[in-house]
């Protein structure tokens, strides 16, 4: 099995941190500052490990960047692009503005012919960045059970092998894969997130 380094240390990172470990990976979780995944440490067992953003992308053969939309580009640049070039990069990150949801829909960075994962691809050409998991809260990430079955995850991304390594993760976790092609589908997936976020907006839940 590949070792896993995720770049974050939220509940995002922590439960796919959880997740990969549950199967058998080798896990290492960062954070600016590695004291506040003390607790993660100690009850993830022989196989995680934490460290700094660099450690992690140096550490991982795949790699997941768990952080805030508005942070990616600084993490990856923290992370060094060096330690990343070719890699597997699974994108989780939204383009969520600074301001709150109005009437409950998240205010977005980026408009309609636009999506951050474009923005970080262009930056970053060498990553094989590949967009999972932004549309779906952190609880229903690994393994969700649901009695209508198997949910579908849609992933996009320049590099083919890339997409096949994470469709596999995702079938692993529980999800049925919908691969929408390059990097430019973002522009579709990204959205995806404000519709589970309304209703607990408008529920306050």
């Amino acid at each position: 099995m590949k070792k896993i380094g995720i770049i974050g240390s939220g509940s995002v990172a922590r439960t796919l941190g959880d997740g990969f470990l549950k199967h058998g990976y080798e896990v290492m979780l960062s954070s600016r500052d590695v004291s506040k995944l003390d607790d993660w440490k100690k009850k993830s067992g022989d196989k995680g490990s934490t460290g700094s953003f660099s450690d992690a992308a140096k550490f991982g053969e795949i790699v997941v960047l768990a952080v805030l939309g508005r942070a990616a580009a600084e993490a990856i640049e923290e992370a060094g692009p060096q330690h990343l070039s070719g890699k597997t990069v699974i994108d989780t990150t939204n383009p969520i503005g600074e301001s709150g949801p109005e009437d409950g829909v998240l205010q977005f960075t980026t408009g309609l012919d636009e999506s951050l994962m474009e923005q970080l691809q262009e930056r970053f050409p060498e990553i094989h960045l590949v967009k999972a998991f932004n549309s779906v809260g952190s609880p229903r990430m690994v393994n969700p059970d649901f009695k209508e079955g198997r949910p579908t995850m849609f992933i996009c991304g320049n590099n083919d092998n890339a997409r096949s390594e994470v469709s596999d993760i995702l079938d692993m976790f529980g999800w049925e894969v919908e691969d929408m092609g390059k990097a430019t589908a973002a522009r579709a997936i990204e959205p995806l997130c404000m519709l589970w976020c309304i209703p607990g907006f408008r529920n306050n839940s």
